[in-house]
């Protein structure tokens, strides 16, 4: 991966009522729920590195630190934009913040690590000594 500190990507969803946290489990406020948000976030980090990954890399996050600031009703326009801040090795370190119009209702970090698809596919147990998937 080649990527620089400063590529960015944004990601947008606008709130459905399967989007809140009844619908997710993660509350009973009829509001984005947090699990969503994180969700809209890591897909502006993965959007931000596809450009730079190599045959057969892809990102898996590994940590997490997100603010959930304010709610948003259902049919609220979020966008998520992700900047890469630190490119350490395999590790990748991106600042967060999502704002509904001019609204910053979330902001935090995410963390991903660079990884080979099929070899980390292998150590969960998904694919077989040829690197092809198995039985489902």
């Amino acid at each position: 991966m080649k990527a620089l500190p400063g590529a960015s990507a944004s990601a947008t969803l606008t709130v459905l009522p399967a989007d809140t946290a009844p619908a997710l489990a993660s509350g009973d406020v009829p509001v984005l729920a947090t699990p969503r948000l994180l969700a809209l976030c890591e897909e502006a980090t993965v959007a931000a590195v596809a450009p730079f990954l190599e045959e057969g890399e892809t990102t898996v996050g590994s940590r997490v630190e997100l603010e959930h600031l304010l709610p948003s009703l259902p049919g609220a326009r979020v966008e998520a934009t992700a900047v890469l801040q630190l490119v350490a090795g395999r590790r990748l370190t991106f600042a967060l913040t999502a704002r509904e119009g001019d609204r910053v209702v979330g902001r935090g970090t995410i963390h991903r690590v660079v990884v080979d698809r099929r070899r980390f596919l292998a150590q969960a147990g998904g694919l077989d000594a040829r690197g092809e998937s198995g039985p489902e």
